[in-house]
């Protein structure tokens, strides 16, 4: 799938980018990205001095059938919950998880250019 001549997975980097952006501007280091296990994938792993936030980013077009927030269902908020668990067994800092669903609409200006939205749920599930 192509959108403005990029593929849907460049897309999908860039709007995992503008929420590791996000988050740095909001005072949180970005530890991890795109990390994996048996278990499922994770976004965007990052930690302040009290809390670990297990992202998951969604990038959509405006018009798109299922905005992002929709697309993150019982099942695949489990799965995200699972290797959330499989990291934190790894990592040795007493940390507060939280899972957060950060939706990207990408649409076009007036003038034609590519604009982005982005709307962060904290706590999402």
């Amino acid at each position: 799938m192509y959108y403005n001549g990029k593929k849907s997975g460049e897309l999908g980097n860039l709007g995992e980018e503008m929420v590791a952006d996000y988050l740095r501007k909001e005072g949180y280091a970005v530890i991890k990205r795109n990390w994996r296990d048996r278990r499922g994938e994770i976004d965007v792993i990052a930690e302040s001095d009290t809390h670990i936030l297990f992202v998951e980013v969604k990038t959509r077009k405006e018009n798109a059938l299922v905005g992002g927030i929709a697309a993150v269902n019982r099942s695949k908020a489990l799965r995200i919950k699972l290797a959330a668990a499989s990291f934190l067994n790894r990592l040795n800092r007493p940390l507060t998880p939280r899972f957060d669903v950060a939706e990207i609409t990408v649409y076009t200006r007036t003038d034609g250019s590519r604009g982005y939205r982005l709307n962060y749920i904290k706590s999402a599930f």
